[in-house]
């Protein structure tokens, strides 16, 4: 059903460095990127992740209740991705744990502000 997710960014080469490390703990790497937007996927895989500078030239600005969340492996490596975005100055928006109903998640920021999640459903240890 969703192709891709974009955010956005004022700074894209320093956000870069962000989702680089997010992506490569989640397996992926980048795709496709220009002077303006770096995507992180897999041709004909999953939906990916683009950051891009806006188009109409405006700042980038935070979409209240917008969030775009990353599904993890396990519930190990929703640990690891949220300390991974603290640890490269993104900023926490909710400790990893149970949330209900099976659903893991831990929240977070990005460089510019925009809220992410790492989750995993069901009872993956």
């Amino acid at each position: 059903m969703i192709g891709y997710v974009t955010i956005g960014t004022n700074h894209l080469a320093k956000g870069a460095g962000f989702y680089d490390a997010i992506a490569a703990e989640l397996g992926i790497g980048r795709m496709m990127e220009n002077a303006n937007f770096i995507a992180w996927g897999t041709p004909d895989g999953a939906a990916g992740l683009g950051l891009t500078k806006p188009f109409n030239g405006e700042p980038a600005t935070v979409g209240n209740g917008v969030m775009v969340a990353l599904q993890a492996r396990d519930r190990a490596q929703v640990d690891r991705i949220h300390a991974l975005a603290l640890s490269l100055g993104g900023t926490d928006e909710g400790a990893p744990g149970d949330r209900g109903g099976g659903f893991y998640a831990a929240y977070f920021r990005d460089l510019d502000g925009n809220k992410l999640n790492a989750f995993v459903m069901g009872g993956q240890a």
